[in-house]
């Protein structure tokens, strides 16, 4: 099966083609797609890789580069831009260097930009290997420091609210989900009960969850494992005691998957 890519460029250009060309002969299958927020919605789900061919016209969608900020951040997408100096200026402003994977300023060598997406595309093929985590959290700030512990061993995808969540798992089935226990609107207990609810939904029902909560006395423990999650960490605990439960969860479960095959025998 070929690697897609998505290639995000405005109408047909000469260089347009010209990276779609080259890229689809070193064995890509390249999906081509305005940018727009509509088509990039589209794709989001088909490809781990997206290559942006910036234009004058970036200086008139910023909500579309917001947009894709987000979708790269919370989907753990690797986005490679291309332009000339001004394009990627103005692209910095609303997608800052931590979204971007690889920038390439132009005049710029379409052998060297299908050498870099060959490197890109094996490091997510690589991680499609990995157990995915869904990770739900109204803060911002412990998003980002939780994910960077997990993105080295897990694929990491973050929401900030719990309908997000509900969202997420409608169209995708996460390994586990670290799902905070207090949040507005929609709080952890009530994405845990409409998770169970799912019966026969895509296996939704079965997903495993484990809460993460800032309180650590006996009183509101015993609150949390009433609700029967799969676990429950402290948002207090250190990077590696984090690692550590997270790592300890999935080799639970793979002896436990051993010892039911066994058992089928």
């Amino acid at each position: 099966m070929k690697t897609k890519v998505v290639l995000i460029t405005k109408g047909v250009s000469f260089m347009g083609n010209s990276i779609q060309k080259n890229l689809e002969a070193a064995g890509y299958e390249v999906l081509r797609v305005e940018p727009e927020i509509g088509a990039l919605t589209a794709c989001k789900d088909q490809a781990e890789l997206f290559v942006f061919f910036l234009g004058k016209f970036v200086l008139d969608i910023p909500e579309t580069l917001v947009f894709l900020k987000d979708m790269c951040l919370e989907n753990d997408k690797i986005l490679i831009l291309i332009g000339n100096e001004p394009e990627l200026i103005a692209a910095n402003v609303h997608i800052p260097d931590g979204a971007v994977a690889k920038k390439f300023k132009r005049p710029f060598d379409l052998k060297n930009l299908t050498t870099e997406v060959g490197r890109f595309a094996q490091a997510a093929n690589a991680r499609e290997l990995k157990k995915s985590i869904l990770l739900v959290d109204d803060d911002p700030t412990f998003l980002k420091m939780v994910k960077g512990w997990l993105d080295e061993s897990y694929r990491v995808t973050i929401v900030t609210s719990g309908t997000q969540a509900l969202m997420f798992i409608a169209d995708n089935r996460p390994d586990l989900i670290l799902l905070d226990y207090e949040m507005p609107v929609t709080s952890g207990p009530q994405v845990l009960e409409m998770i169970r609810s799912e019966t026969g939904v895509n296996g939704v029902d079965t997903i495993p969850v484990i809460f993460l909560t800032g309180k650590g006395d006996r009183d509101s423990v015993m609150k949390v494992l009433s609700l029967k999650p799969d676990g429950y960490l402290l948002k207090s605990l250190s990077r590696d005691q984090i690692l550590k439960s997270v790592d300890e969860f999935f080799e639970k479960k793979r002896v436990e998957s051993i010892n039911e095959r066994s058992q089928l025998k």
